[in-house]
């Protein structure tokens, strides 16, 4: 199963991998376990295929959850004007710091470019909280909204010419959320 990289960006579509966040019948988690967590790297982008290491790492995977909430926490608050709280902050603060350290200069290409220890398992959780940094520390968080659907609100990079996107994805939530509007005018 591929996942649905609707968002523009890997940092948002890491908050979407926790599927269905306000449904009232509780969430879906999709990201179960470390080839998950690998697989979502490589889908969007965030690793190449040789660079994923292909191991059972469920302390890996438990950090990446951790900084998918402070990620989505963070960006949530922003969205209903609310500061984020000190322990989302503190917590991406954390994964940054420490995949800073993890980071060494290489030349490739003909030109210095930050690169990392392909070997260690945490490495997915590096190239996230980095992504995620670029992004939050960037103009672009101001085009991060969240999808109309009240029990899916994915969030997205709207990208649009009017930045006027309302849906997560148009053949998701777009087309249910006019059927349900239309229906409830024609029982009108």
């Amino acid at each position: 199963m591929s996942f649905q990289l609707v968002a523009g960006h890997p940092a948002v579509d890491l908050v979407n991998t926790l599927d269905w966040r306000f449904r009232a019948e509780g969430p879906e988690e999709l990201l179960t376990s470390y080839d998950d967590l690998l697989r979502f790297c490589q889908e969007s982008g965030v690793l190449t295929t040789k660079r994923a290491r292909r191991a059972a790492e469920p302390r890996v995977l438990k950090r990446c959850i951790e900084l998918r909430e402070a990620i989505a926490g963070i960006l949530y608050a922003r969205l209903e004007g609310r500061h984020p709280s000190t322990r989302a902050l503190k917590t991406l603060e954390r994964y940054v710091k420490a995949a800073g350290i993890q980071q060494q200069l290489s030349w490739k290409h003909g030109r210095l470019e930050w690169d990392w220890n392909e070997r260690d398992a945490e490495l997915p959780l590096w190239a996230l909280s980095v992504s995620a940094s670029d992004l939050l520390l960037s103009d672009a968080v101001e085009r991060v909204r969240a999808c109309d659907n009240p029990e899916c609100r994915w969030l997205f990079l709207d990208a649009s010419k009017n930045h006027t996107r309302r849906w997560c994805d148009m053949s998701i939530c777009g087309n249910r959320m006019k059927a349900r509007r239309f229906k409830a005018q024609r029982n009108a």
